[in-house]
């Protein structure tokens, strides 16, 4: 894969088994005193989410050498996921994990309790399914919390309009928020961005994505069996289902949709797709096979999004744009690999390479990059905040899913003002609610058929 897997503080280090990670909401236990560290510069950290990209980003948050940092609460929705996180993180961060069992909780309302930990100006970690997001983020902000927040943040129309009024809140409030589109702290790609804004490929014109790959993650999920309660299972096998992470869609592709849009500086106005699910089999969950988006920006030019999960067929994942003097590869292999590079004419390859990007060693880990900026930015008071620009690469995201998953044109103003939410009362989950999508009598779930759905991406309503 790309350089920067090399650096062991980095999420995908801990990626164990990512069909059995979902990074989880967490929680109930009882009050506890702030935590106060010794030093008074101390920044404090809690992690509500405790699967692979939880116990990754608090690795890269104790990983910052700019003063003293603890881990000193964590909450999930289960407990062995906790105990492995914890693990890991001890084993590796002894000096800076000071999480005694009364301040690791389990349940559905234990983000509280996490965050109550803390104090303000603290940071705090959600990288629980993007279903919550909204709910703990309003409560970060009622605490004046700082924030880092895996990405994706939405799914839907109605959480992207809260998350965007949440991150004006925030804005307004000085606190720093970091996003996990690490893409946007790869040195490669802020070179490749800088020259492309100095005109180096003249004009953008066409933009590609590809992330093609064999089955990933939790996307292929077969009966719900039994245990634990269908809503635990859904959380465990997230990627599955549009209400926990947007599906596959959403959770994979993101990366290069975000890098891309960067390149332009703009959001696409509209976007049509095409998909299906070609090979499903006994697979119950809500993903297609393969996507192909064709976003169309305000001044007419285009970038197209290709994703793939399909055993035995050619893996390609890369990102590319074509200007008016030249070309640029953007990513050279995964999210944001290095190196980005330009090349005259219409092909790319060494021979027309015109730049190749350098990065220093100890800055190619761009998720370690993310996280020395966010800390910088707390301990300096300096303006940090991706919240509005996370939520945009969402909305971005979800509009080619909905595309393809309704056999429609989607406009950015559609999806935005959508009015179908995939998780309503999620704030109100307990460890005996429902799930939001009920199995029929066979096992099954509500697919996208499009064409036949129009404007939402499945059944508003399951008979269980």
């Amino acid at each position: 894969m790309n350089q920067s897997i090399e650096n062991l503080s980095s999420r995908r280090k801990f990626l164990i088994n990512t069909s059995k990670l979902a990074a989880v909401s967490a929680l109930a236990g009882v009050a506890i005193p702030h935590v106060h560290a010794a030093e008074n510069n101390t920044i404090q950290v809690a992690l509500i989410g405790c699967g692979g990209r939880g116990t990754g980003a608090a690795s890269n948050a104790l990983s910052v050498k700019n003063g003293p940092i603890k881990l000193v609460a964590m909450a999930d929705v289960f407990e062995s996921r906790l105990n492995t996180s914890y693990g890991s993180l001890q084993k590796n961060h002894a000096e800076r994990m000071d999480v005694p069992e009364d301040r690791r909780f389990i349940g559905f309302d234990g983000y509280k309790k996490a965050m109550d930990c803390l104090k303000p100006g603290d940071v705090v970690i959600f990288t629980t399914p993007l279903a919550f997001r909204w709910v703990h983020f309003t409560y970060a902000i009622e605490k004046k919390l700082n924030v880092f927040m895996e990405k994706p943040l939405t799914a839907d129309g109605p959480s992207s309009r809260r998350m965007l009024t949440l991150a004006e809140e925030s804005v307004k409030k000085n606190l720093k928020v970091g996003v996990g589109l690490m893409s946007r702290h790869s040195r490669a790609l802020q070179q490749v961005h800088q020259r492309i804004q100095d005109g180096a490929i003249g004009d953008i014109t066409l933009m590609r994505g590809y992330r093609m790959a064999g089955p990933l993650g939790s996307a292929f999920s077969e009966k719900w069996p039994g245990q634990p309660s269908e809503l635990l299972w859904q959380i465990q096998r997230f990627h599955s289902f549009l209400w926990a992470s947007g599906g596959c869609f959403n959770d994979f592709y993101i990366h290069h949709i975000d890098h891309c849009c960067w390149m332009k500086n703009a959001w696409p106005v509209k976007a049509h797709a095409i998909g299906g699910r070609h090979y499903r089999g006994d697979y119950v969950d809500q993903n297609f096979d393969s996507y192909s988006v064709e976003y169309t920006f305000e001044d007419g030019s285009k970038f197209i999004m290709d994703g793939r999960c399909m055993v035995g067929a050619l893996p390609i994942y890369s990102s590319y744009a074509q200007g008016t003097k030249g070309n640029a590869i953007l990513a050279h292999d995964g999210d944001c690999g290095l190196p980005s590079s330009l090349h005259t004419g219409m092909k790319a390859n060494r021979g027309n390479a015109i730049w190749t990007s350098e990065v220093a060693p100890d800055e190619r880990d761009p998720y370690q990059n993310e996280w020395n900026a966010l800390i910088d930015a707390i301990r300096k008071d300096k303006p940090h905040n991706e919240a509005k620009r996370g939520v945009e690469a969402s909305i971005a995201t979800s509009m080619g899913r909905m595309a393809a998953h309704t056999g429609q044109e989607i406009t950015w103003d559609e999806m935005l003002n959508c009015d179908h939410e995939f998780a309503p009362g999620v704030d109100k989950l307990t460890m005996n609610s429902p799930a939001f999508l009920r199995s029929d009598k066979d096992g099954k779930y509500p697919v996208p058929r499009p064409g036949l759905n129009k404007t939402h991406e499945y059944e508003l309503n399951v008979n269980a």
